[in-house]
């Protein structure tokens, strides 16, 4: 639902383009109307006159067109605030869709993670299995205690249950996954699929790229631009308004000469406007949308900052994960040569089961943990590719063509058989427009 909600906002903010882009033209009412009037004939008595008053019907058909050029820029700075605010919409949309696949590839590494997990305490519950029937015969062959025997039922026992108990973890991971491919979890299933491959090796690139992919980047610097864009709008506010207004139609009394030509009645010409006094309301408003834009670009700093911090922590960590797995990789094969050992050991009699059971935990929980941080070294993987924008890219934002061009329903232009750019995906300038 959340990539419902953004996307409704990103049509939203389109709309909210078009309504700016509405004040670029002229606005033309028309109306009709019919008055029945009688005034009174009490003001020609006071007057000395003895007027008397009829009732009468006025028709009308008036038609009215007025447009306010743009000389100071108002509607233009607005337009570009709009198209910069569509922009970040669609950059918003980018970001929580990277978010939902970056979280459905984290659950599924997860799930393959336990997979693996519980394919390893299987083959431990098999290897305990031959144990345990090798300590039952060593017990009814008189040449070991009841004890081993109670230890090696345990041991296979603990191990099966552990087993058993990744089946919750597994479910809740499926279950995560069909919530956010869209399908009910009752009928959804995967296949065990043990992980088994390695990290990809992932370009990371220069740090300037990174503000090309990432689109919560893209999406604070178009605020920044829309919020430098709506100082524009304030400073405007200080010209005069200018109004060309034209109006003209049909009055008559009766109904039957409208469309006469002695009915007609136009009238047409400019008008000025200006504040003379409005209280510091116009100094107010633009300090408002400076402080606005400051602290839009404080965000669009905070955000690269800790774009860069996102990528830096899961290099640091697919770095060290890596030294972790090779060192873990020596601590199992030295665990499974200690566990061959202790066995052949015990089959010659000269250790007790213990020492058998102690090699067979070290060498479950070293398997456990390698394949863990496999997992981890996935998860990290994953983050990274997130922290790095994934696959998306700047030049994927409606430009301010091609809103236009889905506003009036038809194709964008495009040249040399290029798509259109965004206008602006690099940081924003550190100084208001006017």
């Amino acid at each position: 639902q959340n990539l419902a909600v953004a996307e409704a906002q990103f049509r939203q903010a389109r709309a909210l383009v078009r309504a700016a882009r509405a004040a670029y033209f002229p606005t033309a009412t028309v109306g009709i109307g019919v008055t029945r009037s009688r005034s009174s004939s009490t003001i020609g008595l006071l007057s000395g006159g003895n007027v008397a008053s009829a009732p009468r019907t006025d028709f009308t058909l008036p038609l009215a067109v007025s447009w306010e050029p743009d000389f100071w820029g108002r509607i233009r700075r607005s337009v570009e605030s709009s198209q910069a605010s569509a922009q970040a919409s669609a950059a918003d949309l980018e970001t929580i869709r990277l978010s939902f696949q970056a979280e459905l590839a984290q659950d599924y590494f997860e799930l393959q993670t336990l997979d693996a997990q519980r394919q390893l305490l299987n083959a431990s519950v098999d290897a305990f299995t031959k144990s345990l029937e090798l300590t039952r015969n060593r017990y009814a062959g008189g040449v070991a205690s009841r004890a081993d025997v109670a230890q090696a039922e345990t041991q296979l026992r603990t191990t099966q249950a552990q087993a058993i108990d990744l089946g919750v973890q597994r479910a809740q991971r499926e279950h995560a996954i069909a919530i956010l491919v869209g399908q009910a979890p009752s009928s959804f299933s995967l296949p065990l699929a043990p992980l088994a491959a390695a990290p990809p090796s992932i370009p990371v690139g220069v740090p300037s790229e990174l503000l090309e992919r990432r689109p919560d980047i893209a999406a604070a610097e178009r605020r920044a631009a829309a919020a430098n864009a709506q100082i524009g709008v304030a400073e405007a506010a200080y010209f005069p308004i200018v109004t060309l207004s034209a109006s003209g139609g049909i009055e008559s009394s009766s109904a039957s000469q409208w469309f006469t030509w002695p009915s007609r009645f136009w009238s047409v010409g400019p008008s000025i406007s200006e504040i003379v006094l409005d209280g510091g309301l116009r100094r107010a408003q633009t300090d408002q949308v400076r402080a606005a834009y400051d602290a839009s670009v404080a965000t669009y700093r905070q955000t690269v900052l800790a774009a860069f911090q996102g990528v830096e922590d899961n290099l640091a960590a697919l770095r060290i994960l890596e030294d972790e797995a090779r060192v873990q990789a020596e601590a199992v094969k030295a665990a499974q040569q200690s566990e061959a050992l202790t066995t052949n050991q015990y089959k010659a009699g000269t250790v007790s089961y213990l020492n058998v059971i102690t090699t067979q935990t070290i060498r479950l929980t070293d398997e456990v943990t390698a394949v863990q941080i496999l997992g981890r070294r996935m998860t990290a993987a994953v983050l990274l590719i997130q922290a790095l924008g994934g696959g998306w890219s700047a030049s994927r934002l409606p430009a301010a063509e091609e809103l236009r061009a889905r506003m009036d329903g038809r194709s964008p232009s495009t040249e040399e058989g290029r798509p259109p750019q965004a206008e602006q995906t690099g940081a924003p300038e550190l100084g208001p427009r006017r």
